[in-house]
């Protein structure tokens, strides 16, 4: 089953890169260490870790072919906003303004 199988990362989408790759060094470092952590998890526990805090954007409607876009925090002032597709978590942008994520600027 996808659910039990760890987490698989796409961080291919430019506009995430270059918000990634645009961080202070102490918020790049704690970016990747939280893409670490959810390389290492399964689904349920992606769902579940209150440190992550997944939440489904409701302001926001995805594109054509996604079903919802949802945002995770990065680090403790970044969130990032991606999507599902199966067990795969592609990463749309990073977002240091928690507003920004959820499409209210």
């Amino acid at each position: 089953m996808p659910d039990e199988q760890t987490v698989l990362l796409d961080l291919n989408n430019p506009v995430f890169q270059e918000a990634l790759f645009s961080l202070p060094k102490a918020e790049k470092m704690a970016a990747l260490d939280t893409l670490r952590k959810l390389r290492a998890m399964t689904w349920p526990e992606v769902y579940c870790d209150k440190g992550l805090r997944w939440e489904k954007v409701a302001s926001v409607k995805p594109p054509s072919g996604i079903t919802a876009i949802y945002t995770v925090r990065i680090t403790r002032s970044c969130r990032a906003t991606a999507f599902r597709e199966g067990n795969i978590l592609h990463f749309l942008t990073i977002s240091p303004d928690h507003d920004a994520a959820y499409g209210r600027k």
